[in-house]
């Protein structure tokens, strides 16, 4: 097999060869290519292509040699191509070659001993308003004199040296939200020809309460990081870099309290994100990337699938089934064609984990996906992926293409024999289509309701054939476990889930954003010491686990571990890894409901426990928070959410009872002061709320009047104002502009 990464790698040139097969007339365009992945045009591939057109090596060769492009002899690393035209000629580009010359200690057509640099002149580069001029790897430097030209060439083996500047600009959803694309665009449009910095793309670091966020490198060690950077920033930003002085930017750099929401953490699917570019596969490469795909191919499928046995490595979609058990059963299942599907419908309301993944490391899943189709012997593989992800959709597309560019996604992947492509399926939005069967359905261009089981996927899948579906998260972590063995994964963790989890972590929290730490951590680890507690100064007072599907765990429980069995106990379960932090605010009936409205919309309509049943128990969830509520509601909650439970077809609809039976389990004092009292103890139901003003305390500043958006307050200035009960939408904007406590809430 030929090795990766190591000699001559041909492999590298079969999707180029597919790309132009039979085409007698793209000899230039596939040389072309070949020189790019290469750097220049190794004997080995003129004649490999030669053979593979068709073609005698004679005619390749002459083809090679008669073009300047083309170069036979490897390439320094900074290719300087400088210009011998007339307007350059007229301005003293000899003097530049001289000085170039004695500088580097090499002449025209030559390569330094370091392999850094090599010169080569060119009749014209077609920009002779800016003569003399030169080109380096795509940049062209102009009005060029000799110590401009020297400056130059020392700033770039400054940077080869590790000692060059590189600007990182996160760039994922929530950085560009924030408006890091615009910060990236200003900085790259201050940097002038004779700047050595670079200015990259990356991913979510997963601080995303603190974008944009702007990371200074100096080779590979964070010197460092910027949070909340705006566009007035950025010339700051480059003149400290020009200067080495980063003084004047210490407003922006990171506290030590952020900076320990990623100390605290333990990256394995995240690894990559926030450090990558996720747009280049050469930096994945330079990052090790696909080289656990290579060991992985050495292997024998069984031996793949028993690296992942020992892993521990359990589905991170939610129902936390092992791995290893459904590769095998895939492997193991009749039929000549299989497929390994990704699950990137990421539905569950406030979770995001697949989406970073996606956005920040593109790669990682494509590797992940790779090594699983090779264990189960599947020809093809499929990313089902949300409409709403358009970042993601366009990073993953752009890192097939260049997967597929080198050979690997396709035909002979890394010369071993074994082919596999990849595809993307785009969801249409439906919540249900997050369970397998349901995607399946999806991807097949029906409606997406699920199917009875047995048959499995594994056994009757994707056009009835066998097929295997993890998620994205679970495939994040298949190449690190090749490349560092299933027991390194199986240490972290607990005995009964082992590695690590990533959270979605938002709500009512001080520091949110993505968490990955390993399972066994409590909540209380996660909410305090890596999220920093709860803003405002309010109390804590539960955790949502596991979306819809999910369970609401109170604070008396916050010691509870991070692990399958023990969330499970809680009445909640891990989930895809949303959790949502809720404070003395919520209301835990209201977000009972909020959870049951949003179930209740999205069911499929199959089968009547969930159809029915979610839509009753809206209803009477509805009538609570609305102070209509009767006694025997709470038991009548209880018997319905039995019912649904046991009759529902699919995973879905048997786990969406959770949040109502926990909340009823730790929260039903609530239940019973929305039934009996018509009173909200959390002050969030706006049906059994009064708001009014408390005329000793009134100043008159009329603050609160300004404030309210519907103009129900009236009062004459340095006089106690009221409020018009009939128009008060209780949107609360008087309390919190209120600096005297005048504004009472009953």
């Amino acid at each position: 097999m030929t090795e990766f990464k190591s000699g001559v790698d041909l492999s590298l040139m079969e999707g180029v060869l597919r790309q132009y097969q039979d085409d007698d007339t793209s000899l230039i365009m596939i040389l072309q290519q070949a020189q790019s992945i290469y750097g220049y045009l190794p004997q080995e591939v003129i004649y490999h292509v030669a053979e593979r057109t068709g073609n005698r090596p004679a005619k390749v060769m002459g083809v090679a040699t008669f073009y300047s492009y083309f170069r036979l002899k490897p390439m320094g690393t900074y290719q300087i191509m400088l210009c011998d035209g007339t307007a350059c000629h007229v301005n003293g580009s000899e003097r530049i070659r001289t000085a170039i010359s004695q500088e580097l200690g090499i002449a025209n057509g030559e390569t330094t001993e370091d392999g850094m640099f090599t010169l080569n002149e060119v009749a014209c580069l077609g920009c002779c308003s800016l003569a003399p001029v030169m080109m380096i790897n795509g940049e062209t430097y102009g009005n060029l004199t000799p110590e401009k030209a020297i400056k130059i060439l020392r700033k770039l083996r400054q940077r080869e040296s590790g000692e060059g500047i590189r600007i990182l600009v996160g760039q994922g959803s929530c950085g560009v939200s924030a408006g890091a694309t615009r910060v990236a665009k200003v900085i790259a449009g201050h940097k002038t020809a004779t700047d050595s910095f670079t200015v990259e793309t990356t991913g979510c670091i997963g601080m995303c309460y603190l974008e944009p966020i702007v990371d200074i490198y100096q080779g590979d060690t964070l010197l460092h990081r910027l949070v909340k950077v705006t566009e007035t920033d950025a010339l700051g930003i480059v003149q400290a870099v020009r200067k080495n002085d980063f003084s004047k930017l210490e407003a922006m750099f990171i506290s030590d309290e952020d900076a320990r929401f990623l100390k605290k953490q333990k990256r394995v699917a995240l690894r990559h994100c926030g450090v990558v570019n996720p747009t280049s596969i050469d930096d994945y490469i330079n990052h090790q990337g696909y080289q656990a795909l290579d060991k992985a191919l050495r292997m024998e499928p069984e031996a793949v699938i028993e690296e992942i046995k020992v892993s521990g490595l359990a589905g991170r979609g939610g129902a936390g089934f092992p791995t290893w058990f459904k590769w095998d059963a895939a492997r193991k299942a009749e039929g000549e064609h299989k497929h390994l599907i990704c699950n990137a419908d990421e539905g569950d309301p406030g979770a995001f984990m697949d989406r970073a993944v996606i956005e920040s490391d593109p790669h990682t899943l494509i590797e992940g996906m790779l090594i699983g189709a090779y264990a189960i012997g599947a020809s093809d593989m499929y990313v089902y992926i949300r409409a709403e992800y358009p970042l993601a959709v366009e990073r993953l597309s752009k890192a097939i293409e260049q997967a597929r560019s080198r050979g690997l996604l396709g035909e002979n992947i890394l010369g071993t024999g074994f082919s596999c492509d990849l595809n993307i399926k785009i969801g249409a939005g439906a919540f249900v289509c997050g369970e397998e069967t349901a995607l399946i359905e999806s991807m097949e261009g029906k409606r997406g309701m699920p199917r009875l089981k047995p048959p499995f996927p594994a056994q009757k899948g994707y056009l009835d054939e066998p097929s295997n579906i993890n998620n994205v998260e679970t495939f994040a972590n298949v190449a690190w476990i090749i490349q560092n063995g299933g027991a390194a994964f199986a240490a972290m963790g607990t005995e009964n889930s082992k590695g690590t989890k990533v959270f979605a972590l938002t709500g009512k929290v001080q520091r949110g954003g993505l968490v990955e730490v390993p399972m066994g951590n409590s909540l209380k680890d996660v909410i305090f010491d890596i999220a920093g507690g709860i803003k405002d100064g309010r109390q804590y007072k539960a955790v949502q686990m596991g979306g819809p599907s999910g369970g609401c765990i109170p604070a008396s429980l916050m010691d509870t571990p991070i692990d399958y069995k023990a969330l499970s106990a809680t009445g909640a379960i891990m989930g895809s890894g949303g959790m949502v932090v809720m404070d003395d605010s919520t209301c835990m009936v209201n977000i009972a409901r909020f959870f049951l409205d949003f179930t209740a919309r999205e069911s499929c309509g199959k089968c009547v426990p969930c159809r029915i049943g979610t839509t009753r128990m809206k209803e009477i969830l509805d009538r609570i928070c609305e102070g209509k509520g009767q006694e025997g509601d709470i038991e009548l909650l209880e018997e319905l959410c039995v019912s649904i439970k046991d009759g529902a077809l699919c995973g879905l609809g048997q786990t969406a009872p959770n949040p109502v039976l926990t909340t009823i389990r730790y929260f039903r004092d609530e239940y019973e002061a929305h039934i009996r009292d018509k009173k909200c103890p959390a002050h969030e139901c706006s049906a059994l709320l009064t708001i009014s003003i408390d005329p000793a305390k009134c100043t008159g500043c009329t603050v609160c009047a300004r404030k309210c958006p519907v103009e129900c307050i009236s009062g004459e200035r340095k006089e106690p104002h009221v409020i018009n009960q009939s128009a008060c939408i209780k949107c609360k904007q008087c309390v919190s502009s209120c600096k005297f406590g005048a504004i009472v809430v009953d």
